[in-house]
């Protein structure tokens, strides 16, 4: 099984951009995706941008993955 998980894009230099999700910061490639540009939402997977979401998109989905932390933490 594979997972992404919705970031958003912060900085970006080259091919490479630092990424936050719940506060936390990571390194994505950007080689797979095009015109990618800081504020933009993207699905990052194993370190790399596989494709671009809007931002109505990533938020259902980081609300979708609270509720299920918040169902096995009860």
């Amino acid at each position: 099984m594979c997972l992404s998980i919705p970031v958003k894009i912060v900085s970006i230099y080259g091919d490479m951009a630092d990424v936050s999700a719940g506060g936390a910061i990571f390194k994505a490639g950007l080689h797979m995706i095009e015109n990618a540009k800081v504020g933009d939402y993207i699905l990052l997977h194993a370190g790399f941008a596989i494709q671009k979401l809007s931002e109505k998109e990533a938020e259902e989905t980081l609300r979708l993955f609270e509720e299920m932390n918040n169902s096995l933490n009860e």
